[in-house]
């Protein structure tokens, strides 16, 4: 196989971007293609899987296989895919409301049953595409469409909640620290197992300007000052540590996926009926 370059991983035919001026998609488009680059991607082994909302356009510009699937069935979509054809890389893109609100249970049974999926979660805290309704992460006290005197619901914290079932590699980045976020995403599509990675990319054209921020540079340095590594939040009180974006690697273990665990069952189960 030729050597790849980053822009051969994109259909150029189909630029400009659909998204936003300042919208994170992007960036994280952008981390990702590079990803693809730096590990040399096959490109006819590799299925990229989208949901419904902003972040599931990003299927439109990237030139592998590619799935577009319906609202919060990504992860089921891909799974299928991965399991009936297990040489391939399979990465699923959804949205915070695509891949947590509509999508949580998925997202849930996904990380559980460890089958080995690379899932990149863009948050841009809210529903970007209908209009900028409140999400399952939009933090309290924020200001939606349909939150006009602030959220009074608390948001998810998605990586504590996909560790908590069970995933062997969870990490956040941001679209403030790009060159960390691609770095994630390279270890993300390396590891054998259920891997995800949120990123916190905070819709400009909605949470931005009903939250104070009027430029992206604004939101920018509002991620910023909200962000805070793995290392020093371990240093923070639980109230300081709150309404943080806790930043990097959380998890990061070996444990056998789901096609080598049921592999593993075929054979005894064969054993067993000579």
């Amino acid at each position: 196989m030729p050597v790849m370059k980053y822009d051969d991983y994109l259909l150029k035919d189909k630029l400009p971007l659909f998204w936003c001026a300042g919208c994170g998609n992007g960036n994280v488009l952008g981390a990702i293609v590079r990803a693809f680059e730096e590990l040399q991607m096959d490109r006819r082994k590799t299925v990229v899987v989208t949901g419904i909302g902003c972040w599931g356009k990003a299927d439109d510009y990237i030139d592998t296989n590619t799935f577009h699937g319906t609202h919060g069935r990504a992860l089921a979509f891909a799974t299928g895919i991965k399991l009936a054809n297990p040489e391939l890389k399979v990465l699923a893109l959804m949205g915070d409301g695509d891949g947590a609100t509509i999508g949580g249970n998925h997202l849930i049974h996904a990380a559980r049953r460890n089958v080995d999926i690379t899932a990149i979660l863009v948050n841009n805290l809210n529903y970007g595409m209908t209009g900028g309704q409140y999400s399952g992460t939009t933090p309290e006290d924020s200001y939606t469409s349909t939150s006009r005197y602030g959220h009074v619901e608390q948001g998810f914290d998605l990586c504590r909640l996909v560790e908590a079932s069970g995933a062997p590699y969870v990490a956040r980045g941001s679209v403030y620290g790009i060159v960390q976020l691609q770095r994630l995403i390279i270890e993300a599509i390396n590891k054998k197992g259920f891997s995800f990675v949120e990123v916190i990319a905070p819709c400009p054209t909605h949470f931005g300007r009903l939250n104070g921020m009027k430029t992206v540079s604004e939101m920018l340095h509002w991620i910023k000052g909200n962000s805070v590594s793995v290392k020093k939040a371990d240093m923070l009180l639980p109230e300081e540590r709150e309404k943080k974006f806790v930043m990097g690697k959380f998890i990061d273990r070996n444990i056998d996926d789901y096609s080598t665990k049921y592999r593993k069952m075929s054979q005894m189960a064969r054993s067993s009926e000579r």
